[in-house]
């Protein structure tokens, strides 16, 4: 199809060592350390682990200086490499109740149980370019124990609907499905979307955030809770009986909640929006949240007339992996296709103005004869 380029390979090769160069950078400057990149550059390496759905903070790290910090290609390189490791079983879902709390904060209850940890967190800083953070002593905070939820505490009032409502595999009743093994097609449980959302791009799913809080959408939620810590992931061992634990992870949580004025069959009670991300990625975790709860709109007996609301759209464009691929095929030959079109363009303006000539004739006879 595509027009033969000579001295492709050898200008492919060339491309690679070009980028393995600007990759570098001086030589006279040292080398940037995966280590280095997954100790003080955390937010990005956790964003890589979540779009990427593995929990590896050193080979996120090694994707970013891969990457050059480009963190969709990074991501890219996580899930290529997530696809060549094997699947051994299926860890039991973590108990997040019983998070070892680095950051914890409601915007609904002032005093809840446990109380408000602010942790590490960018919202009281001023926004100024710091001249040099290379002096600044480290700062370490051991985490806190666990603290209930405040969704339960507003469930023991039965204000709020139950944990899991509306989600395969939240009551027990159905196991949820998986994404990377079974076709999206809408539509989807709330479990298959929430994986969807999980791993989708952050910035998408910001926006569309946003646009919920703008008038495209229902969504009039509140902060029930956010929180950052470090959960065990335990796996059923059949063998032995019992559940073992395989390690720690970080994970932020959020619960938003929102307004709901019931229904003939359901009292008036707060409605969830849910988020769950590797690492501390607050912004998406919020942003998960508040498009979870737009993409309820039909169990709620709501009209889906925003972006936000419709699954198909949501889901499909969400995935930056698969977006990046589209739109960067774009670059590759279309030599074929774009010869074809300019063609067509030309028979085209070739026969308009044949077209206009004709009729050009026409309204000098005609203006000849009334002469």
């Amino acid at each position: 199809m595509y027009v033969a380029v000579k001295g492709g390979e050898a200008a492919i090769a060339n491309a690679h060592r070009l980028l393995a160069k600007d990759r570098r950078g001086d030589p006279a400057v040292p080398e940037l350390t995966a280590v280095q990149i997954a100790e003080q550059l955390t937010l990005a390496v956790d964003r890589v682990m979540a779009e990427g759905s593995l929990y590896d903070p050193e080979l996120a790290a090694i994707a970013i200086r891969q990457a050059r910090g480009d963190m969709i290609e990074a991501i890219f390189l996580v899930r290529a490499f997530r696809t060549t490791l094997p699947r051994f079983g299926t860890s039991r879902p973590v108990d997040t109740g019983s998070m070892a709390l680095a950051r914890r904060i409601s915007a609904t209850f002032k005093d809840l149980p446990g109380g408000q940890v602010l942790g590490p967190t960018f919202d009281y800083t001023h926004r100024l370019i710091e001249e040099d953070l290379s002096a600044e002593p480290p700062a370490t905070a051991d985490p806190l124990g666990p603290a209930p939820r405040v969704t339960d505490v507003l469930g023991g009032e039965g204000l709020v609907e139950p944990d899991g409502h509306g989600t395969a595999g939240g009551g027990g009743e159905e196991e949820p499905g998986d994404l990377t093994r079974e076709a999206t097609v809408p539509p989807l449980s709330r479990a298959v979307r929430l994986q969807a959302l999980a791993r989708g791009d952050e910035g998408w799913l910001l926006g569309l955030a946003y646009s919920t809080q703008r008038g495209y959408g229902r969504n009039h939620p509140f902060v029930g809770e956010i929180r950052t810590g470090v959960v065990e992931l335990e796996l059923d061992i059949p063998e032995l009986g019992f559940a073992v634990t395989l390690g720690a992870m970080t994970l932020t949580e959020c619960q938003m909640v929102n307004q709901f004025h019931g229904s003939a069959t359901e009292p008036a009670q707060f409605t969830r929006g849910y988020g769950l991300v590797f690492g501390r990625v607050e912004r998406k975790a919020m942003s998960m949240a508040l498009v979870d709860r737009a993409l309820r709109a039909d169990e709620f007996g709501e009209d889906r007339v925003a972006p936000a609301q419709d699954e198909e759209f949501v889901i499909a464009h969400s995935d930056n992996v698969q977006a990046t691929g589209f739109v960067e095929h774009l670059k590759l030959p279309h030599y074929v296709d774009f010869q074809a079109e300019l063609e067509l363009v030309r028979k085209l303006r070739a026969a308009a103005e044949r077209d206009a000539a004709r009729r050009g004739d026409a309204d000098r006879d005609r203006q000849e004869a009334a002469e």
